[in-house]
């Protein structure tokens, strides 16, 4: 997968996110909007930030720009404790400012909420990368990463400061699982981000 493929797919999800915050919201009192009665939203939170890029790996010292969209659950569930294994679906990506490694991903995410406030969270992605492309021009600062596609797991806490914005800090892994590849050294990041619930 190129650079280029990757950043249009970042651009397109920071498009959507900032659309959708965008519109307008009701002022105090107001009647709601008439869409909103055809149902609930197909999008439930755009999160956007930066990450250290592997910084206990070959990539360190980079930094990459990060952003997901998570959509709301297929269906939700009366128990709480049941509506915690009710993952929500989402995709993202994450684009270097050095030409290092960029991808682009798509998986399950699951919510817990520890406290009214404090939350965590895993996930489970697939994830295309260019990475190897490191390998094809032998680039010196630029160790490539492995074959493509690869797993993606992240873990989360996260702080709700509103009833829409949140503070996420974010440690997520990429590889290939003990696959094929012989290249497989994986990447590492650890980055933070702001959620903005619709």
């Amino acid at each position: 997968m190129h650079v280029g493929s990757v950043a249009g797919l970042c651009l397109l999800i920071v498009a959507a996110g900032v659309a959708a915050a965008s519109e307008p919201k009701p002022r105090r009192g107001a009647s709601p909007p008439a869409r909103e009665s055809a149902g609930p939203s197909l999008l439930s939170e755009f999160r956007f930030g930066f990450s250290a890029q592997d910084p206990w790996g070959p990539e360190r010292g980079s930094a990459a720009v990060a952003g997901e969209v998570l959509l709301a659950k297929p269906f939700t569930a009366a128990d709480l404790f049941a509506s915690y294994f009710i993952p929500r679906p989402h995709f993202g990506g994450s684009l270097t400012f050095d030409s290092r490694t960029s991808y682009a991903y798509a998986g399950l995410t699951w919510s817990v909420d520890l406290t009214p406030r404090v939350f965590v969270e895993g996930a489970f992605s697939g994830a295309v990368q260019d990475g190897q492309a490191a390998a094809r021009f032998a680039l010196q600062d630029r160790p490539s990463f492995g074959c493509s596609p690869v797993f993606r797991q992240a873990g989360s806490v996260g702080v709700r400061l509103s009833g829409q914005w949140s503070l996420v800090a974010t440690l997520e892994h990429l590889s290939q699982g003990g696959g094929a590849c012989a290249q497989d050294r994986g990447l590492t990041n650890v980055g933070a981000r702001v959620g903005y619930a619709f």
